[in-house]
């Protein structure tokens, strides 16, 4: 007989989860579109995002649904992680309602009105034109079902012998002791985490502690168990996303653990308030005909409490929330470099002025400069790799080299853009000094392929540089690099800040060595210290290296507004 209840138990519980489900998608197909387009558009800021992920959540009955439309809106580039984040956090708030509904399965004879919803329904799904309306009605009618069937089997469960047993194991649990409480909350995560629905553990959670087999304390750990495992959806679906959505998903589930630290800290008198907020009486015996309606409501209160709480509280911190997200979740290489062939501040059309559109294609320049700096790194290390290291590095240049040439295309169709609007001199003056810093800023890109082509003709052609060539091209980069930091620190920051008589400096120290190499080169081949060959290439990377520090001259001269 225990068997039998036990299956029913298990059925109803499919059941339920079947209602949920069916409820979500027929809300999902009635106002999908229309929620993704508000889901794009209403998170101008932190608390219109909070407010859209609310709604959204709330009207699809469904947090994880937002939650991976939230990650999938990321990963397309469709949102911003900051905006992500108030999104997820208002879908906390909006997936409250559902603990209310089953709540009313708890005080009202609710299973009554089940068999008259799926006459209605299957009606509408013969209609065809309302089929999604009749999915609706049967998603409500089996979740109530679920519900109802849940409670008589676990009436039926506690009725006899089994029921006192189970009664008498909690009981041993029932000290309000910090390790009794985390041991609930663990339970609930990892009950969470299996059935994949929070709204099932919390419908059982419910309907154990309605039927006093669980302790309210006990049930409310359940419940913050509920609201951390219900988080691993949204990372499973962000396992092959990008980094953006990866860290939205890990936010998701941050958030929610960050909540439960600081419930757990003030668990009684949060506790407490909710209970005088319900109007439970904790001395009320469960023989009472009110004993399963109020302790529904009061596990109900506590969800929304908690994640309304924690919303308002963590809100303020979005920024801070943002950054130890992307502290802990780091890009790969792969996606670093495909983030490098991305626009970083130009992100659509003009801005509501020119002088903001300027300023925002002034700091593209800049990270434009970063990205070619990082590029002639990679040239450095190629002296010393060989084989499947070196032809890695090799790719990564070809694809910086790629990088440049669109990032140059980019920002001057931007800036032509710019160029239509009615603009001062001075902004055309501008406009004009960047498009010239933006084509020497694609021919560092060309010089740092170059270099790149003569290492690898060098491996090629199975020649080795000696060691006092390697030991004066390092020297040369080094004198490349320090050039290179004064142009960015140039376009980073302000130009009357900047001193560009130590970046002149720079370029002749960069002329006079490569004049003394190009003497010492043509010596040592006479000497037979290595063959023409050899030397040729060698004189070919001092060269490019010396073509470096014009072209990065031409950038800040161009910066400075001189010809």
């Amino acid at each position: 007989m225990s068997i039998m209840i036990i299956l029913k138990l298990f059925g109803s519980l499919a059941l339920l989860m079947f209602g949920m489900k069916s409820m979500s998608e027929s809300l999902q197909k009635m106002v999908g579109a229309q929620l993704r387009h508000v889901l794009g558009a209403m998170t101008t800021n932190r608390f219109t995002g909070m407010l859209t992920g609310m709604f959204v959540t709330a009207a699809v009955q469904s947090s994880t649904a937002t939650t991976l439309m939230t990650v999938s809106f990321v990963n397309a580039g469709l949102l911003t992680l900051v905006q992500a984040i108030s999104v997820i956090m208002g879908a906390h708030i909006g997936t409250t309602v559902t603990a209310w509904i089953m709540s009313l399965g708890f005080g009202l004879e609710i299973a009554d009105w089940v068999w008259p919803a799926f006459f209605l329904g299957i009606i509408l799904i013969y209609m065809k034109r309302h089929r999604v309306g009749g999915d609706f009605l049967f998603g409500v009618a089996f979740l109530f079902l679920g519900l109802a069937t849940l409670k008589e089997s676990v009436a039926d469960l506690v009725a006899g012998e089994t029921g006192e047993a189970v009664r008498t194991f909690l009981d041993s649990f029932n000290a309000t002791t910090a390790g009794y409480s985390l041991l609930f909350l663990l339970v609930g995560t990892v009950l969470t985490l299996l059935v994949q629905s929070s709204a099932a553990i919390m419908a059982i959670t419910m309907t154990l502690c309605a039927a006093g087999v669980l302790h309210i304390e006990q049930g409310v750990m359940l419940v913050l168990g509920e609201n951390i495992g219900t988080t691993i959806t949204s990372n499973f679906a962000a396992l092959h996303a990008n980094t953006q959505a990866r860290r939205a998903a890990f936010a998701h589930m941050s958030i929610n653990v960050l909540g439960v630290v600081w419930v757990f800290l003030l668990l009684k008198p949060f506790f407490s308030a909710v209970c005088a907020l319900v109007g439970y009486d904790a001395a009320m015996p469960t023989s009472d005909p009110a004993f399963p309606l109020q302790t529904s409501l009061v596990l109900a209160a506590f969800h929304t409490a908690f994640n309304v709480s924690n919303t308002l509280l963590l809100i303020w911190f979005v920024p801070q929330i943002e950054k130890f997200v992307c502290r802990v979740i780091k890009p790969s290489q792969a996606e670093r470099e495909e983030e490098d062939s991305k626009l970083e501040f130009i992100t659509g059309g003009m801005l509501d002025t020119p002088e903001l559109s300027l300023l925002a294609a002034q700091k593209e320049i800049a990270a434009f400069g970063k990205r070619m700096e990082k590029m002639f790194g990679i040239c450095k290390t190629l002296l010393a790799l060989k084989n499947e290291d070196f032809a890695k590095q090799y790719t990564r240049i070809q694809k910086y080299e790629a990088i440049s040439d669109n990032l140059e295309m980019e920002i001057a169709k931007y800036l032509d853009e710019v160029s239509e609007a009615p603009l001062s001199p001075e902004s055309k003056e501008k406009i004009r000094s960047m498009l010239r810093q933006i084509s020497e800023l694609e021919s560092i890109g060309d010089s740092c392929f170059n270099i790149a082509r003569t290492i690898n003709r060098k491996i090629t052609g199975n020649e080795h540089f000696t060691e006092p060539q390697k030991q004066r091209m390092h020297q040369m980069f080094t004198l490349v690099d320090a050039s290179l930091e004064q142009m960015n620190r140039l376009l980073s920051g302000r130009r009357g800040d900047f001193d560009i008589n130590r970046s002149y400096t720079i370029e002749h120290e960069i002329n006079n060595y490569r004049d003394q190499l190009r003497s010492q080169n043509i010596l040592d081949i006479d000497n037979h210290q290595y063959n023409y060959a050899v030397g040729t290439m060698y004189m070919d990377v001092i060269s490019e290296c010396e073509k470096l520090g014009d072209t990065i001259i031409n950038v800040i001269q161009a910066r400075m507004g001189r010809k």
